[in-house]
């Protein structure tokens, strides 16, 4: 009898560890596969055919708006869209206005992320709110050194924006999902939580901010959005996990393609040869980030890295090696730093009654 108790309790723990074991592809997950390296590489394609500036645009906004959101509606459009608008109306004004006065400028950005941040905890415009955050972050920091054509960047980052959203329907057409998906479940957060996750990230994300600008980081885009993703998980115990997945990702973003350059060496002008590793990298990486159950893991990270490395380094002049080597051992830095400052904050915040957590209150 206590022989089948125990074979009866291993088989429950055997059942339970099965259950909760990442299962393969679902059908809507393998369509959602193909619309990521589809859009991905779609957006390469025609940002490399039209030779336009910040190829990261193109390559890296369709892959978050079919990674992000396994769905495509009219309320996900509007949020994408509006956001550029907004986007190129608060760069305008704040690099155009406030760049002589650094400090009113920081207080500004540091107003404009936590509003994102705080849209970002209430829910219902989280899409806005994280997009907003992202592009922003990359916008000011690019739009703030005066080698930089304000008009260029902020015309490329609309045409990139409408591209998106015209790739993403496209995909949906193209590959449209079997079943339909439940949304995902939602629930009521205290205020204190609320204003805590807003501080968090708005105070981080400008601070990461003032020190891409302090240090002149100009070519670390990769580590200044790697600052920002992990902030997604809007508190701090959640970027810690997001932290390691997004440097893991990056090192297999990096490697695979490096790896790419391998098979491609002196063959990179072959634009077919070209496009066929990297949809297959791409395949590969949104396989990976499917399985994870989305988010900002090591699927998306990898996406993101590749998507940047291809669209700002590839071509017969530029060194990829290099430029892998410098993208994680930044990205790394910057994570470190990120964290730290967020477990400062962590501790501040949950000092004060307004901004405490209810899990440190218990």
């Amino acid at each position: 009898m206590a022989f089948n108790k125990r074979l009866g309790r291993k088989r429950a723990v055997a059942i339970e560890t099965t259950a909760q074991r990442p299962a393969g592809l679902t059908e809507n997950g393998l369509r959602q596969c193909l619309r990521i390296a589809g859009g991905g590489s779609l957006g390469f394609i025609i940002s490399q055919l039209m030779g336009w500036n910040y190829g990261v645009f193109f390559t890296v906004f369709p892959m978050f708006l079919l990674g992000m959101v396994p769905i495509l509606n009219g309320h996900i459009v509007r949020q994408f869209l509006a956001n550029v608008s907004i986007n190129v109306l608060e760069v305008s004004l704040v690099v155009g206005l406030l760049k002589h006065m650094p400090l009113v400028m920081t207080l500004v950005v540091l107003v404009i992320f936590s509003f994102r941040f705080y849209l970002m905890a209430k829910g219902p415009l989280f899409l806005f709110g994280a997009n907003g955050v992202l592009t922003l972050s990359i916008l000011l920091h690019f739009a703030s050194y005066p080698s930089v054509d304000l008009s260029d960047l902020l015309a490329s980052n609309m045409v990139a924006s409408g591209l998106a959203v015209l790739i993403a329907m496209l995909m949906h057409t193209l590959f449209p999902d079997v079943e339909p998906r439940n949304p995902p479940p939602r629930g009521a957060k205290p205020a204190a939580q609320i204003r805590h996750e807003t501080l968090m990230g708005g105070i981080t994300a400008t601070l990461s901010f003032v020190v891409f600008q302090v240090f002149d980081l100009q070519g670390s885009l990769s580590a200044q959005m790697a600052t920002i993703l992990v902030l997604f998980s809007l508190g701090y115990g959640g970027a810690k996990v997001s932290a390691g997945k997004r440097a893991v990702g990056t090192l297999l973003g990096c490697n695979l393609a490096l790896a790419m350059q391998l098979v491609l060496y002196t063959q990179s002008h072959h634009f077919l040869l070209v496009m066929l590793l990297y949809w297959l990298g791409l395949m590969l990486l949104a396989r990976e980030h499917i399985l994870e159950g989305g988010g900002s893991g090591i699927g998306f990270g990898g996406l993101t890295t590749l998507g940047i490395l291809f669209g700002q380094s590839l071509g017969p002049q530029q060194d990829l090696v290099y430029s892998a080597l410098y993208r994680f051992s930044s990205m790394s830095v910057a994570l470190l730093v990120t964290l730290l400052v967020m477990a400062c904050l962590h501790v501040i915040l949950n000092r004060f009654a307004p901004t405490r957590l209810p899990s440190a209150a218990a």
